[in-house]
């Protein structure tokens, strides 16, 4: 209709701003398709039906229209960085300059899960089979930390190094279009989710089923998922609740929620530490780093302090108090 109305004398007051605004608002990407004869009327030759002013118009609303368009996705130079964060918006892999990571060998209390995701990642690596992992558990128990040091490990030590690509919780149905930008590249990703679960009425968890296994194009060969949460099954316990009570078959509903975490083949679960893990966490660090400027005594009473104050003993809280006396002692640390 735009297109009719801007090439028809007869109908007056369609200015050339108007078509260019009406066409930025009202035609769809998708419709873009549609008009894209318009960018070759840039090149139309003048003639005595097309005046000048409706020749620029129309090379101004195809300039419009290409702007609409999104630009095709492509895969950053993987040499730029080992670790990547997915933008949808932008459909592109951000590279992360410095990646947080602690050495796998400080990461203490966790050898069990250390061992079975460090052989699970290297199985990958080395173009064996391997499963999508879900790490559950305590918080700050080194869900996260385990994933990066594991992947660092490999990628410092192997000659397959991994490509490690975080997405966010909130953009997990941008995932396929994430599988498809990966599928042809020649190295290998552990797609990683923090913070995984889903909340009442959130349906993108069965998209997710469908990327991980189960799904027509499944999940490509050179990628694995990985995902941390808190929940075994992903879901809150209430939530799971009310769909047995108002399901019609109980047992069925609750199996439709569940069925997500059964899609992962690796579960590790993390549970609260003993005071003398979270000792052992404290000391690690300061011998690591060299804060032995105090004795042990006093770091051993200052730590169960500090846990005391924060109502928890976990990964998360010695490192926390070892930065504290790291600043106090004017120590830096380096990892």
């Amino acid at each position: 209709m735009l297109c009719v109305e801007a090439m028809n004398p007869d109908i007056g007051g369609y200015t050339a701003d108007r078509a260019i605004a009406t066409a930025t608002e009202a035609v769809p990407n998708r419709a873009r398709l549609l008009y894209r004869p318009l960018e070759f009327s840039k090149k139309m030759p003048k003639t005595p039906d097309i005046d000048a002013g409706l020749h620029d118009t129309l090379g101004r609303i195809a300039d419009a229209l290409e702007r609409m368009s999104p630009a095709p996705a492509r895969l950053p130079d993987l040499a730029s960085s080992t670790a990547y964060v997915w933008a949808p918006g932008q459909r592109a892999l951000r590279p992360v300059k410095t990646v947080s990571t602690i050495p796998l060998q400080l990461l203490k209390g966790i050898d069990s899960a250390a061992d079975q995701l460090l052989r699970n990642t290297m199985q990958f690596a080395q173009g064996l089979p391997a499963n999508n992992v879900l790490l559950w558990g305590a918080r700050g128990m080194g869900k996260s930390s385990l994933i990066k040091s594991v992947c660092a490990e490999i990628t410092d030590n192997g000659d397959q190094p991994l490509r490690l690509i975080e997405i966010h919780r909130e953009e997990i149905e941008s995932l396929p279009d994430l599988l498809a930008l990966l599928e042809d590249a020649s190295a290998r990703f552990i797609v990683y989710c923090d913070d995984l679960s889903f909340d009442a009425g959130d349906t993108s968890y069965k998209s997710l089923k469908a990327v991980l296994e189960g799904g027509l194009q499944g999940r490509p060969a050179n990628v694995l998922f990985y995902a941390t949460s808190n929940r075994r099954h992903l879901l809150p316990r209430d939530m799971m609740e009310n769909e047995r009570a108002t399901a019609i078959n109980p047992g069925e509903a609750v199996e439709e929620k569940v069925s997500l975490s059964d899609r992962f083949g690796l579960w590790i679960g993390f549970h609260n530490c003993s005071q003398e893990t979270y000792l052992e966490m404290v000391f690690a660090y300061a011998n690591h780093f060299e804060l032995g400027s105090r004795d042990d005594e006093t770091i051993r009473a200052e730590a169960l302090e500090w846990s005391i104050t924060r109502g928890a003993r976990s990964g998360r809280v010695a490192w926390q108090y070892i930065q504290d006396l790291a600043g106090r002692t004017g120590k830096p640390l380096h990892l």
